[in-house]
């Protein structure tokens, strides 16, 4: 049957903010009685006007005493102990009006922070309040079923309409563009291709597309955000954490100055006005109000903080540990070279590979896969697949018994230098091979993100000030990362246990934060003071057990969130502490004889209006990261666009530079040099010359200095190569003569050299600004180079 289109949107738009009547109306009639008093009073009516405030008085004191006796029976000795004694203090000396404004101030100080938390909260409560709750499912026969989310079943063929959430985490059958602004923090939509994962929570900005379910509603991306948010709006601010570690020298020194002050001169009613100053709305209200501004700001960011105790602490960290793989690096290897066979063909390798790992849910496989569909290889579906784990992947491709996996015994002299450049450089080496041998090897790269280095050095601005990269991977690996991304430290071969010992020595030292996306990570995750899941790689123990988890796959959100969180205790604790300051000085006057009651309570109700406006301060300000303007993160989308296209270029200098090497006067020879130098004309200089005129100059402003005379000069430096391989074409006359084969190739090997400088420093100088997430489809096209 068919659905109604709003069957998976939320009910309530998202962010709308709430009225709340219960919180309002104590406050509402409270003021209402005591201007019916002060009209009494002016009638000259004093003994009326001072019982309707006596009856007010009474009436705030009954509710706080309760509170305080519970908080007594829970061990616990807060401020709201001040507040009691101010109000019984009132009704003993007859400062009825004084009274009648403690209950006003109270009650304005529980609708104000009712208010400033809704606020605070709003975009936490926008998530809640768009989760999906059902599913449309494709039956049988051809027609669509609406039903709950809970009946959802890994692989149902799901249909999602246009505006419909994104029910479960699955894989679309077919192009869709998509709003991700409510898991990705970010506004801009993006456009998905067929095969793509895509997470649940993301909106269908477009047409209806069908979507394979990969997870239940309960494994899915979204379902473990809410319940993070849940939790988040479920717990107080850290009050504890600092309102009471001021209260616990407040309290002693407000009921001594009080008491001194009432003995000395002699007159309680000093003492009441000492405590009628010194209510403590400053530390109840203020701290919670920056602490919950700071979990909603970063959940806009992508970032979703378990609590406030955790942002607090994020707030004080001073060291950071992070593991390798799918934190500094993509997570998402990426083919960096086919070598084959002599005589091979390099596209017919990388089908048959794929062709045979369709089927394999292993990382390496995805990664073959999606490299031959960039490619626009076609593929064929396996027969007789089998998979041995830890060894590959083996099957028929039209008749023809292909294996992908690991290889053992000896290897031919191709496939020993292939392992060894493999080796050299970190990568991973996945054989291809048949019947009669190996046919090739596609060795994969797992890439440091764009924004790593940047991130990392905003974080070290942010009073991070020790770094460490914790890894299982190999040493030669771990301190090639270190060196790029700027780390002080790594540590090699770590098993998981190793880390979580690695994480309490460091927490000894200091507070201690550790970022990792791996099931092994989950042990370090929780023995950190706080623990940060790369969560939207779906590593599901870690996010269970993390204090905090970045629900899009950008490293620069860590930094966004540790900026946010220092901004807003600073703002709590400078909250606090103005607003205590401004009592100390209301209470040392009251204790003089210099402030009665009744100015003390309006006294102490404007400096709560004071700290609470400050507190809201944290809901903006403290991230040092501009936003890119949406016209040159447009020029930054098409330019890193079409960075795939140089890359395959760059491997194709490399491919020319050594047939020049090893075969100058082969008849082959010529003619790829030829093309070559057509494609780096055609393709690349434009490409270079675009930028220089379009991209650049919008990045200036942005970047705050001449960032771009670098890139500028490497620019001169491929056109000048450019050339001069141009010039050898010219004088070549049907072959290459011996003379110009030394200095072709230093032109083609120095070319290859600056081109991919070039680019590495583009991506993460240039491109790692635009917070528009990465799709899985982007990476580039896989370089290839002969044996």
């Amino acid at each position: 049957m068919s659905a109604e289109p709003q069957a998976c949107v939320p009910e309530r738009p998202a962010g709308r903010p709430r009225v709340r009547w219960r919180e309002w109306m104590p406050l509402t009639l409270l003021a209402g009685a005591v201007l019916v008093g002060a009209a009494l009073w002016l009638a000259g009516r004093r003994g009326p006007a001072d019982a309707v405030w006596a009856v007010l008085t009474l009436v705030a004191l009954v509710p706080a005493v309760w509170a305080v006796l519970r908080q007594l029976w829970q061990r616990r000795f807060g401020v709201d102990v001040i507040a009691v004694l101010a109000l019984a203090g009132a009704l003993l000396v007859g400062e009825y009006l004084a009274g009648a404004v403690i209950a006003v101030m109270v009650a304005t100080g529980r609708a104000l922070e009712a208010y400033a938390q809704g606020r605070a909260t709003r975009d936490l409560r926008a998530l809640l309040e768009r989760a999906p709750r059902q599913a449309r499912r494709r039956t049988p026969d051809g027609g669509v079923e609406v039903i709950g989310l809970d009946r959802v079943a890994v692989g149902d063929d799901l249909l999602v309409g246009p505006g419909d959430v994104v029910p479960v985490d699955g894989v679309l059958t077919a192009p869709a563009t998509l709003d991700e602004s409510v898991v990705t923090g970010e506004s801009q939509l993006a456009g998905r291709a067929a095969g793509e994962q895509v997470p649940s929570g993301v909106v269908n900005a477009g047409a209806a597309v069908g979507l394979r379910a990969t997870r239940d509603a309960a494994g899915s991306t979204y379902a473990g955000i809410v319940r993070l948010a849940q939790e988040a709006t479920a717990q107080r601010a850290p009050t504890v954490r600092l309102a009471d570690r001021y209260a616990a020298a407040f309290v002693p020194f407000t009921l001594l100055l009080a008491g001194v002050a009432g003995v000395w001169s002699g007159e309680f009613v000093r003492a009441v006005a000492v405590l009628v100053v010194a209510t403590p709305c400053p530390l109840l209200l203020a701290t919670p109000i920056a602490i919950v501004s700071g979990l909603s700001r970063v959940a806009r960011r992508g970032v979703l903080v378990r609590d406030g105790g955790s942002l607090e602490l994020l707030g004080r960290a001073r060291t950071l540990l992070v593991d390798k793989t799918g934190t500094l690096t993509a997570g998402r290897p990426r083919a960096a070279e086919t070598v084959v066979a002599p005589g091979g063909d390099r596209d017919e390798v990388l089908s048959l590979a794929a062709s045979v790992e369709q089927l394999s849910p292993h990382v390496l496989a995805v990664a073959l896969v999606r490299q031959a569909r960039q490619r626009g290889l076609a593929l064929v579906e396996p027969t007789e697949v089998t998979e041995e784990p830890g060894r590959g992947v083996s099957g028929r491709v039209d008749g023809r018994s292909v294996r992908v996996g690991q290889l053992t015994g000896d290897l031919p002299d191709w496939a020993e230098l292939a392992r060894e450049r493999a080796e050299l450089a970190g990568w991973s080496t996945v054989w291809v091979s048949d019947d009669h041998g190996p046919l090739g090897a596609i060795l994969l790269e797992d890439p440091v993100r764009p924004d790593a280095r940047r991130t990392v050095r905003r974080l070290r601005e942010a009073g991070l000030s020790r770094l460490l990269l914790l890894t299982g991977d190999r040493p030669r690996t771990a301190e090639q990362v270190a060196r790029l991304v700027g780390v002080d430290e790594a540590l090699a071969r770590c098993s998981p246990q190793e880390k979580v010992a690695r994480v309490r020595q460091e927490s000894r030292r200091a507070v201690t934060v550790m970022v990792g996306d791996g099931v092994n990570d989950a042990p370090a995750l929780a023995a950190a003071h706080v623990g940060v899941a790369m969560g939207a790689t779906g590593a599901t123990a870690s996010a269970d057990v993390a204090d905090a988890v970045i629900t899009v796959d950008r490293l620069d959100r860590l930094a966004d969130a540790v900026e946010i969180a220092r901004y807003a205790r600073r703002i709590a604790v400078q909250s606090a502490a103005v607003g205590m300051g401004l009592a100390v000085l209301a209470m040392l006057a009251a204790a003089a004889g210099r402030l009665p009651p009744v100015a003390g309570a309006f006294l102490q109700e404007g400096i709560d209006v004071l700290v609470i406006l400050n507190a809201l301060r944290a809901l903006r300000g403290g991230l040092r990261r501009r936003d890119v303007p949406p016209a040159t993160r447009a020029l930054l989308d098409r330019y890193a666009g079409q960075h795939s296209g140089v890359r395959d270029v760059l491997a194709r200098v490399r491919d020319t530079a050594d047939l020049v090497a090893t075969r100058p006067t082969a008849e082959g020879c010529l003619p790829a040099l030829r093309d070559t130098h057509r494609r780096l004309t055609d393709e690349v200089l434009p490409h270079d010359s675009a930028e220089e005129r379009q991209l650049y100059p919008a990045l200036a402003g942005l970047l705050g200095g001449d960032e771009a005379a670098t890139m500028s000069r490497e620019h001169v430096e491929i056109h000048r190569l450019v050339d001069r391989i141009g010039g050898h074409l010219a004088q070549a006359n049907g072959q290459l003569r011996p003379d110009q084969v030394s200095d072709l190739l230093a032109s083609l090997y120095g070319l290859e050299a600056v081109l991919r400088l070039h680019l590495a420093q583009e991506e993460e100088d240039y491109f790692s600004l635009d917070p528009a997430p990465p799709a899985p489809s982007d990476a580039p096209a896989p370089p290839t180079r002969p044996a």
